[in-house]
C-alpha cells in the first residue's frame, strides 16, 4: 500500500530502501510477525534493478537460470504481499530522532513521520539523486517550473509539459501524465529509447494520435523569467537549427546518481561511505539501527544480491528482540510450520 506523505505512522520496523534486499527483508520480518514501512526515493520498488537495468539478465540468483531486474522485483513484491507493507515512494529519509521510549522517529522530506523500535538501512549504495542537465541558469527555475521527479500527478494537471530524456522514467511519465496535461512534448537526443518496449510503443501511439509532440535534439536553453519557464530552445539533431518549444513545465529525466545522503549525518560510524555492522545480526554502532545490502561493510563482504538476502534473514532475527522484547523468538521452517504456511496462503 503506497502513501503520499505528510502523515504519521507507527510500525515494528522502518526499512530504508525498496530494492531487492529491502523487499526480501520485508518477507523475513513478516515471517516473524513484524510489520514494516518502507521508504524509497524512487517512484517504484526495485532500486537499482528496476531503475538501472530492468531488462538486463541477472544470472546469480539461486534456482533462477536467468531473471531480469524487473522480473525479480515483481516476484519479490508478490512474495511480500501477504504481509501488507506500507510503501512511501518518492520520499527521502531525512531526519532520525531517538525517543524517550527507546523507539526511533524518522521524518522524510515529504513530512511523513514513522515511529518504530527498529530502523533497517537497505539503501544499496545510497540515495538516488537526479542528474541535472548542463543548461545555464536552470537553477532559477527549479522547484517552480522545472522538476526532477513527479511526486503528485495532480500538480501537473492542465500544464503544458515538456519531458526530456529517453529512459523508463521519461517514457512512463510521458504516458501516465498524458491524460491530465494540456499538452505534452517529449525531447530526446536520438531516435532510440532505453525504456521498456511496451512503453515505447505506447508513446509512439500517443504521438500518432497527436497527443505527444516528439522532438529529436538537445535542449540548449530555458526561456522565461521569475522562475517560470515559457519555452525551451532545442537544437534539432537533423537540421542543426534551433527550435523553440512552448511549455510552462519541464521535467528532465537524465538518469540518476547515488549519494549517501542524510544517513551520513545520523551519528552512525562510517568506513569509506559504508556502514560497518556485526555479522551476527547486522546491527550498526547505533542500537536498534541495522544495515543490510551494498551499504553495509564487514570482513569478507561481497556486494551481491545473494549476500543481501542472507543478511536480511539474520537481521530479522536481531530485530525481533527490539520489536517484541517480552516475547521469545520461536524459529520455524517454512516447510514445516503450519502457521507460516497459513500466513503465506500455502497451507
Amino acid at each position: 500500500m503506497p502513501d503520499a506523505g505528510g502523515q504519521s505512522h507507527k510500525t515494528d520496523v522502518i526499512i530504508i530502501g525498496a530494492g531487492p534486499v529491502g523487499l526480501f527483508a520485508v518477507f523475513e520480518l513478516g515471517l516473524l510477525g513484524l510489520s514494516c514501512h518502507v521508504i524509497d526515493i524512487l517512484d517504484r520498488p526495485g532500486g537499482q534493478c528496476a531503475e538501472l537495468y530492468p531488462e538486463k539478465p541477472i544470472l546469480d540468483i539461486p534456482s533462477r537460470l536467468k531473471v531480469t531486474g524487473q522480473e525479480l522485483t515483481d516476484d519479490l513484491m508478490a512474495q511480500v504481499q501477504p504481509f501488507s507493507p506500507t510503501f512511501h515512494f518518492q520520499q527521502m529519509a531525512e531526519k532520525v530522532e531517538k525517543l524517550d521510549n527507546g523507539h526511533w522517529r524518522l521524518t522524510t522530506d515529504m513530512a511523513t513521520v514513522v515511529e518504530a523500535p527498529v530502523i533497517v538501512i537497505a539503501g544499496g549504495g545510497g540515495s538516488f539523486t537526479p542528474k541535472k542537465p548542463k543548461i545555464e541558469g536552470i537553477e532559477a527555475f527549479e522547484g517552480t517550473s522545472v522538476f526532477y521527479s513527479v511526486r503528485k500527478m495532480e500538480q501537473f494537471k492542465g500544464k503544458h509539459v515538456l519531458i526530456a530524456g529517453g529512459g523508463d522514467s521519461a517514457l512512463d511519465w510521458t504516458v501516465n501524465l498524458n491524460p491530465i496535461v494540456a499538452s505534452m512534448t517529449l525531447v530526446h537526443r536520438r531516435n532510440e529509447f532505453r525504456g521498456m518496449q511496451a512503453t515505447v510503443d505506447q508513446m509512439y501511439a500517443l504521438e500518432k494520435e497527436g497527443k505527444v509532440n516528439l522532438q529529436i535534439g538537445d535542449i540548449v536553453r530555458l526561456n522565461g523569467e521569475n522562475g517560470q519557464v515559457s519555452s525551451v530552445t532545442m537544437k534539432s539533431k537533423d537540421t542543426k537549427e534551433e527550435v523553440e518549444l512552448p511549455c510552462d513545465t519541464v521535467l528532465p529525466f537524465y538518469g540518476l546518481t547515488m549519494k549517501l545522503g542524510p544517513i551520513a549525518n545520523w551519528g552512525i560510524n562510517l568506513e569509506n561511505n559504508r556502514i560497518p555492522v556485526d555479522t551476527e545480526k547486522f546491527e550498526t554502532t547505533e542500537k536498534g539501527i541495522f544495515c543490510i545490502g551494498d551499504m553495509c561493510t564487514y570482513p569478507g563482504k561481497l556486494k551481491l544480491i545473494l549476500s543481501g538476502f542472507h543478511e536480511s534473514a539474520l537481521m530479522a532475527h536481531g530485530c525481533f528482540h527490539y520489536a517484541r522484547p517480552d516475547q521469545k523468538l520461536r524459529f520455524e521452517h517454512t516447510t514445516s510450520s503450519s502457521s507460516i504456511q497459513a500466513k503465506l496462503g500455502a497451507s
